[in-house]
């Protein structure tokens, strides 16, 4: 049977990597597509049904080579964070907006058989749970803004073009390889590096408020069955159906924290209706919060060479975030 390709981009960051390993043990030929902006080439075993290129989306042309014979595209590549959005907008703009329409119109010449692109829950904004695909869109900072023009382009390019796609609003994805550098965003980076040098977590607000986190292999999953269907122009949520508290996941890793002020714009909870992925996709999460958070503590070493976040750093790392978003 002859071995089916697919595109990866961003296949060397957090999600996309996972995405990779689960390809390549399906036996698929997995050409990746990342500009390690993120530094993390290290998150890719070699495989001989692999093949890696640097390359930034924006210069994807429409006739790119590595889109021939391609019969999926996973599209993780984009530029997150919530803060460096609010400082520079228009690369997030470049990058997530037109960026997305790079690749769609690479796919979109080749006649691949599905885009899937990875959306944002952020599109939401401060909604009401648990939150159902067809609640009311509002991004509360460029981040989100742009992940979701960048759906909105996908599903333009779906009823325009006729490519098949299919975008996935991932909540709070969780798990090994996580992102360790950049700006302060990413809770388990900031967790689990205070963790390392025994430092006190640094915990938003109270503690109470809750998030819909979904550990990564159960998010890769959903990704291949969205490919392996027949829908096409369907939009899915996608988190655990299971909200937990930022306290419990603290408790999990220690028992020294503090507190530091609230921020606007952030959600008390984030909770995903899941029935229809769950329905139209025979999709339904696996791996339960306590066992994931347990398995990125047993490989705690690869946050070694993370940013040690404190009071004093984050305050200073989110002047920005209080100043539009207060």
């Amino acid at each position: 049977m002859k071995r089916k390709i697919a595109i990866v981009t961003g296949g060397a960051g957090f999600i996309g990597s996972h995405m990779v390993d689960l390809l390549l043990s399906k036996n698929f030929t997995v050409r990746v597509i990342d500009n390690l902006s993120g530094g993390r080439i290290q998150n890719l075993k070699r495989h001989k049904n692999l093949i890696f290129v640097k390359k930034d989306i924006l210069s994807i042309k429409k006739k790119d080579r590595l889109f021939k014979n391609v019969n999926f595209v996973f599209h993780f590549a984009g530029s997150g964070d919530v803060v460096p959005s609010i400082e520079n907008p228009s690369h997030y703009t470049a990058t997530n907006v037109l960026g997305t329409t790079k690749v769609l119109e690479a796919a979109t010449h080749s006649k691949v058989k599905k885009f899937i692109y990875a959306a944002s829950s952020s599109c939401y904004g401060l909604a009401k749970t648990p939150t159902s695909e067809n609640h009311k869109i509002s991004p509360q900072y460029p981040y989100a803004l742009t992940k979701y023009l960048g759906e909105q382009a996908a599903l333009h390019w779906w009823k325009v073009y006729g490519l098949p796609v299919i975008s996935i609003r991932i909540f709070n994805a969780f798990g090994p390889r996580v992102r360790t550098s950049g700006l302060y965003g990413a809770v388990f980076g900031v967790f689990l590096k205070q963790k390392l040098e025994n430092k006190p977590l640094t915990i938003v607000g109270s503690g109470n408020q809750k998030r819909d986190f979904l550990f990564v292999t159960d998010v890769t999953k959903a990704f291949l069955a969205a490919a392996m269907s027949k829908r096409t122009g369907e939009i899915y949520n996608l988190g655990a159906n299971k909200p937990q508290k930022i306290n419990k996941l603290a408790k999990l890793i220690s028992n020294n924290f503090e507190h530091i002020p609230k921020r606007p714009g952030e959600p008390d909870c984030t909770w995903a209706n899941i029935n229809k992925i769950k329905s139209h996709l025979n999709w339904k999460p696996i791996v339960g919060f306590e066992h994931g958070v347990n398995e990125m503590i047993k490989q705690i070493d690869y946050w070694k060479k993370a940013p040690l976040w404190d009071k004093k750093s984050i305050k200073k790392a989110t002047k920005q975030w209080f100043k539009y978003l207060g």
